[in-house]
Protein backbone atom coordinates (compact mmCIF):
# COMPACT_ATOMS: atom_id res chain seq x y z
CA UNK A 1 0.00 0.00 0.00
CA UNK A 2 2.77 2.63 0.91
CA UNK A 3 4.63 1.80 -2.28
CA UNK A 4 1.29 2.31 -4.23
CA UNK A 5 0.97 5.83 -2.86
CA UNK A 6 4.62 6.59 -3.13
CA UNK A 7 4.27 5.32 -7.04
CA UNK A 8 1.28 7.30 -7.67
CA UNK A 9 2.64 10.04 -6.19
CA UNK A 10 5.63 9.75 -8.63
CA UNK A 11 7.72 9.46 -5.83
CA UNK A 12 11.15 7.49 -7.09
CA UNK A 13 14.31 8.55 -5.12
CA UNK A 14 14.66 6.10 -2.72
CA UNK A 15 15.65 8.38 -0.13
CA UNK A 16 12.41 10.82 -0.55
CA UNK A 17 10.96 7.23 -0.44
CA UNK A 18 11.89 6.91 3.13
CA UNK A 19 11.43 10.24 4.25
CA UNK A 20 7.67 9.94 3.36
CA UNK A 21 7.17 6.60 4.72
CA UNK A 22 8.50 7.64 8.24
CA UNK A 23 6.04 10.94 8.01
CA UNK A 24 2.95 8.49 7.09
CA UNK A 25 4.54 6.20 10.28
CA UNK A 26 4.10 9.42 12.35
CA UNK A 27 0.94 10.09 11.01
CA UNK A 28 -0.43 7.18 11.57
CA UNK A 29 0.55 6.56 15.19
CA UNK A 30 0.28 10.05 16.37
CA UNK A 31 -3.45 10.79 14.59
CA UNK A 32 -5.85 8.53 14.48
CA UNK A 33 -8.66 10.73 13.66
CA UNK A 34 -6.95 12.12 10.72
CA UNK A 35 -4.85 9.12 9.34
CA UNK A 36 -8.25 7.30 8.91
CA UNK A 37 -9.81 10.56 7.31
CA UNK A 38 -6.53 10.53 4.79
CA UNK A 39 -7.29 7.25 3.32
CA UNK A 40 -10.26 8.49 2.00
CA UNK A 41 -7.84 10.92 -0.13
CA UNK A 42 -6.37 8.99 -3.78
CA UNK A 43 -3.02 7.87 -3.24
CA UNK A 44 -1.51 10.08 -4.76
CA UNK A 45 -2.73 12.94 -2.23
CA UNK A 46 -1.71 10.82 1.05
CA UNK A 47 2.33 11.18 1.10
CA UNK A 48 2.38 14.82 0.60
CA UNK A 49 -0.81 15.34 3.68
CA UNK A 50 1.70 12.36 5.73
CA UNK A 51 4.57 15.06 5.19
CA UNK A 52 2.57 18.51 5.89
CA UNK A 53 1.38 16.26 9.34
CA UNK A 54 4.63 15.06 10.23
CA UNK A 55 6.10 18.78 10.40
CA UNK A 56 3.41 19.95 12.45
CA UNK A 57 3.79 17.31 14.54
CA UNK A 58 7.43 17.60 15.15
CA UNK A 59 6.93 21.26 15.82
CA UNK A 60 4.74 20.46 18.36
CA UNK A 61 6.74 17.69 19.99
CA UNK A 62 9.42 20.03 20.71
CA UNK A 63 6.87 21.92 22.97
CA UNK A 64 5.19 19.53 24.74
CA UNK A 65 7.93 16.24 25.02
CA UNK A 66 8.02 15.34 28.17
CA UNK A 67 11.51 16.28 29.21
CA UNK A 68 12.33 18.53 32.68
CA UNK A 69 15.67 19.37 31.50
CA UNK A 70 14.21 21.46 28.17
CA UNK A 71 13.12 24.44 29.59
CA UNK A 72 11.72 27.29 27.44
CA UNK A 73 15.13 28.81 26.00
CA UNK A 74 16.06 25.50 25.06
CA UNK A 75 13.24 24.33 23.37
CA UNK A 76 13.09 27.82 21.40
CA UNK A 77 16.46 26.92 20.61
CA UNK A 78 15.65 23.67 19.01
CA UNK A 79 12.70 25.17 17.56
CA UNK A 80 14.57 27.79 15.86
CA UNK A 81 17.15 25.20 14.33
CA UNK A 82 14.05 23.45 12.45
CA UNK A 83 13.20 26.74 11.04
CA UNK A 84 16.23 27.42 10.17
CA UNK A 85 17.33 24.28 8.30
CA UNK A 86 13.37 24.41 7.07
CA UNK A 87 14.52 27.70 4.92
CA UNK A 88 18.21 27.02 4.07
CA UNK A 89 16.37 24.73 1.39
CA UNK A 90 18.40 21.29 -0.09
CA UNK A 91 17.70 17.92 0.21
CA UNK A 92 17.82 17.50 3.89
CA UNK A 93 19.31 14.10 3.57
CA UNK A 94 19.69 13.26 7.45
CA UNK A 95 16.14 14.61 8.24
CA UNK A 96 13.49 12.69 7.01
CA UNK A 97 10.56 14.87 8.02
CA UNK A 98 12.24 18.01 6.71
CA UNK A 99 13.09 16.43 3.42
CA UNK A 100 9.59 15.08 2.69
CA UNK A 101 7.90 18.42 3.60
CA UNK A 102 10.40 20.49 1.59
CA UNK A 103 9.89 18.18 -1.53
CA UNK A 104 5.61 18.72 -1.01
CA UNK A 105 6.44 22.50 -1.04
CA UNK A 106 8.24 22.37 -3.93
CA UNK A 107 5.80 20.33 -5.67
CA UNK A 108 2.47 21.66 -4.93
CA UNK A 109 4.30 25.29 -4.64
CA UNK A 110 2.70 26.14 -1.33
CA UNK A 111 3.64 29.30 0.12
CA UNK A 112 6.56 29.54 2.42
CA UNK A 113 4.62 32.20 4.09
CA UNK A 114 2.91 29.89 5.59
CA UNK A 115 5.12 28.34 7.40
CA UNK A 116 6.59 30.92 8.59
CA UNK A 117 3.18 31.53 10.51
CA UNK A 118 2.66 28.14 11.80
CA UNK A 119 6.23 28.77 13.29
CA UNK A 120 5.63 31.57 14.65
CA UNK A 121 2.43 30.41 16.59
CA UNK A 122 4.67 27.72 18.01
CA UNK A 123 7.25 30.00 19.35
CA UNK A 124 4.35 31.95 21.19
CA UNK A 125 3.37 28.40 22.60
CA UNK A 126 6.86 28.92 24.76
CA UNK A 127 6.04 32.15 26.62
CA UNK A 128 2.47 32.52 26.38
CA UNK A 129 -0.02 31.01 29.12
CA UNK A 130 -3.56 32.84 28.58
CA UNK A 131 -5.16 34.90 25.57
CA UNK A 132 -6.97 38.26 26.59
CA UNK A 133 -9.49 38.25 24.04
CA UNK A 134 -10.54 36.66 21.13
CA UNK A 135 -8.26 38.96 18.88
CA UNK A 136 -5.12 37.87 20.81
CA UNK A 137 -6.43 34.23 20.35
CA UNK A 138 -6.66 34.58 16.51
CA UNK A 139 -4.01 35.77 16.03
CA UNK A 140 -2.38 32.51 17.50
CA UNK A 141 -4.53 30.35 15.05
CA UNK A 142 -3.69 32.18 12.44
CA UNK A 143 -0.18 29.63 12.31
CA UNK A 144 -1.58 26.80 14.49
CA UNK A 145 -4.79 26.22 12.57
CA UNK A 146 -5.78 27.96 9.71
CA UNK A 147 -2.52 27.85 7.85
CA UNK A 148 -2.77 23.89 8.48
CA UNK A 149 -5.95 24.27 6.15
CA UNK A 150 -4.15 26.46 3.48
CA UNK A 151 -1.11 23.81 3.52
CA UNK A 152 -3.69 21.46 2.53
CA UNK A 153 -5.21 23.30 -0.34
CA UNK A 154 -3.09 23.18 -3.09
CA UNK A 155 -2.73 18.97 -2.65
CA UNK A 156 -6.56 18.83 -2.24
CA UNK A 157 -7.29 21.19 -4.78
CA UNK A 158 -10.12 22.89 -5.93
CA UNK A 159 -12.88 23.63 -8.20
CA UNK A 160 -12.96 27.49 -8.10
CA UNK A 161 -9.91 29.74 -7.35
CA UNK A 162 -7.71 29.18 -4.17
CA UNK A 163 -8.07 32.76 -2.82
CA UNK A 164 -12.03 32.26 -3.13
CA UNK A 165 -11.28 28.32 -1.15
CA UNK A 166 -9.20 30.05 1.10
CA UNK A 167 -11.01 31.68 3.70
CA UNK A 168 -13.34 28.25 4.12
CA UNK A 169 -10.43 26.17 4.59
CA UNK A 170 -8.57 28.59 7.12
CA UNK A 171 -11.70 28.61 9.31
CA UNK A 172 -12.20 24.50 9.05
CA UNK A 173 -8.71 24.66 10.98
CA UNK A 174 -9.43 26.85 13.06
CA UNK A 175 -12.98 24.53 13.60
CA UNK A 176 -10.80 21.84 14.62
CA UNK A 177 -8.29 23.63 16.66
CA UNK A 178 -11.12 24.86 18.72
CA UNK A 179 -12.69 21.90 19.38
CA UNK A 180 -9.80 20.71 20.52
CA UNK A 181 -9.64 23.47 22.79
CA UNK A 182 -12.60 22.66 24.74
CA UNK A 183 -12.05 18.86 24.45
CA UNK A 184 -8.38 19.52 25.75
CA UNK A 185 -9.13 21.96 28.49
CA UNK A 186 -7.68 20.15 31.49
CA UNK A 187 -4.75 19.18 29.90
CA UNK A 188 -4.07 22.38 28.51
CA UNK A 189 -4.50 23.81 32.31
CA UNK A 190 -1.84 21.35 33.29
CA UNK A 191 0.56 22.47 30.91
CA UNK A 192 0.04 26.68 32.18
CA UNK A 193 -2.27 27.40 29.14
CA UNK A 194 -5.46 28.24 29.01
CA UNK A 195 -6.11 28.34 24.95
CA UNK A 196 -10.00 30.40 25.52
CA UNK A 197 -10.58 34.13 25.65
CA UNK A 198 -10.02 35.27 28.90
CA UNK A 199 -12.97 38.18 28.42
CA UNK A 200 -15.13 36.03 27.69
CA UNK A 201 -14.48 33.55 30.32
CA UNK A 202 -14.36 36.48 32.56
CA UNK A 203 -18.34 37.76 31.15
CA UNK A 204 -19.31 34.16 33.08
CA UNK A 205 -17.74 35.00 36.38
CA UNK A 206 -14.55 32.36 35.47
CA UNK A 207 -10.91 32.51 35.77
CA UNK A 208 -7.94 30.36 35.96
CA UNK A 209 -7.95 29.85 39.82
CA UNK A 210 -11.70 28.83 39.41
CA UNK A 211 -10.22 26.45 36.27
CA UNK A 212 -7.95 25.02 38.70
CA UNK A 213 -10.49 24.07 41.39
CA UNK A 214 -12.53 22.50 38.50
CA UNK A 215 -9.23 20.73 37.87
CA UNK A 216 -8.75 19.60 41.50
CA UNK A 217 -12.43 18.63 42.45
CA UNK A 218 -12.57 16.83 38.51
CA UNK A 219 -15.72 18.69 37.99
CA UNK A 220 -16.99 21.46 36.40
CA UNK A 221 -18.74 24.39 38.22
CA UNK A 222 -21.77 26.03 37.05
CA UNK A 223 -19.97 29.06 36.12
CA UNK A 224 -17.55 27.33 33.85
CA UNK A 225 -19.56 24.73 31.98
CA UNK A 226 -21.85 28.03 30.99
CA UNK A 227 -18.42 29.85 29.63
CA UNK A 228 -17.67 26.46 27.72
CA UNK A 229 -21.11 26.38 26.70
CA UNK A 230 -20.77 29.77 24.51
CA UNK A 231 -17.15 29.04 23.63
CA UNK A 232 -19.10 25.43 21.65
CA UNK A 233 -21.17 27.69 20.17
CA UNK A 234 -18.83 30.03 18.44
CA UNK A 235 -16.99 27.27 17.55
CA UNK A 236 -20.35 26.14 15.86
CA UNK A 237 -21.04 28.51 14.03
CA UNK A 238 -17.52 28.42 12.51
CA UNK A 239 -18.34 24.87 11.73
CA UNK A 240 -21.25 26.56 9.97
CA UNK A 241 -19.27 28.46 7.71
CA UNK A 242 -16.62 25.94 6.91
CA UNK A 243 -19.04 23.78 5.61
CA UNK A 244 -19.78 25.46 2.48
CA UNK A 245 -16.25 25.53 1.68
CA UNK A 246 -16.42 21.42 1.21
CA UNK A 247 -18.42 21.65 -2.03
CA UNK A 248 -15.47 23.98 -3.71
CA UNK A 249 -12.95 21.25 -3.34
CA UNK A 250 -11.99 18.50 -5.79
CA UNK A 251 -14.66 16.10 -5.86
CA UNK A 252 -11.92 13.75 -5.26
CA UNK A 253 -11.02 14.92 -1.93
CA UNK A 254 -14.12 16.04 -0.54
CA UNK A 255 -15.16 12.39 0.95
CA UNK A 256 -11.82 13.07 2.97
CA UNK A 257 -12.78 16.33 4.33
CA UNK A 258 -16.22 15.73 5.20
CA UNK A 259 -15.10 12.62 6.97
CA UNK A 260 -13.17 14.62 8.94
CA UNK A 261 -15.62 17.09 9.43
CA UNK A 262 -17.90 14.59 10.58
CA UNK A 263 -16.29 13.35 13.10
CA UNK A 264 -14.45 16.31 14.69
CA UNK A 265 -17.72 18.61 15.03
CA UNK A 266 -19.11 15.23 16.58
CA UNK A 267 -16.47 15.44 19.47
CA UNK A 268 -18.10 18.89 19.99
CA UNK A 269 -21.33 16.50 20.28
CA UNK A 270 -19.92 14.24 22.83
CA UNK A 271 -18.85 17.32 24.74
CA UNK A 272 -22.43 18.92 25.08
CA UNK A 273 -23.64 15.59 25.82
CA UNK A 274 -21.21 15.12 28.71
CA UNK A 275 -22.87 18.40 29.99
CA UNK A 276 -18.77 19.66 29.53
CA UNK A 277 -17.58 17.68 31.94
CA UNK A 278 -14.04 17.79 30.37
CA UNK A 279 -12.41 18.00 34.08
CA UNK A 280 -13.36 14.59 34.49
CA UNK A 281 -13.33 12.91 31.15
CA UNK A 282 -11.70 13.38 27.56
CA UNK A 283 -14.59 13.27 25.21
CA UNK A 284 -13.91 11.10 22.28
CA UNK A 285 -15.39 9.47 18.96
CA UNK A 286 -15.45 5.66 19.44
CA UNK A 287 -14.21 3.41 17.02
CA UNK A 288 -17.36 1.86 15.85
CA UNK A 289 -18.68 4.96 14.50
CA UNK A 290 -15.61 6.28 13.32
CA UNK A 291 -15.48 3.11 11.06
CA UNK A 292 -18.98 3.86 10.26
CA UNK A 293 -18.43 7.23 8.97
CA UNK A 294 -15.28 6.40 6.96
CA UNK A 295 -16.71 3.63 5.96
CA UNK A 296 -19.39 5.32 3.57
CA UNK A 297 -17.23 7.72 2.68
CA UNK A 298 -14.76 5.06 1.44
CA UNK A 299 -17.37 4.17 -0.65
CA UNK A 300 -18.23 7.48 -1.85
CA UNK A 301 -14.39 8.34 -2.54
CA UNK A 302 -13.73 5.06 -4.98
CA UNK A 303 -16.78 5.65 -6.66
CA UNK A 304 -15.64 9.23 -7.62
CA UNK A 305 -11.98 8.19 -8.21
CA UNK A 306 -13.48 5.43 -10.70
CA UNK A 307 -15.79 7.73 -12.15
CA UNK A 308 -12.80 10.18 -13.03
CA UNK A 309 -10.86 7.68 -14.11
CA UNK A 310 -13.15 6.49 -16.70
CA UNK A 311 -13.72 9.84 -18.28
Amino acid sequence: MIRTELDAAGINDLGLRTAYRRCRQIAAENGRTYFLATRLLAPDQRPAVHALYAFARYADDILDEFNHELDARARGDRLQRLSDEFFAGGEHHDHPVLAAVADTVRRYRIPADLFEDFLASMRMDLTVTDYPDRAALNRYMRGSAEVIGLQMLPVLGTVVDTEEAAPYAAALGQAFQLTNFLRDVDEDLMRNRIYLPADELAAHGVDRDLMLWCHTQRRTDARVRSALAAQHEITREIYRFAADGIAMLAPRSRPCVATAFTLYSEILDCIEDSDFSVFSHRATVGTTRRLQVAGGALFRSWRIRRRVGAA
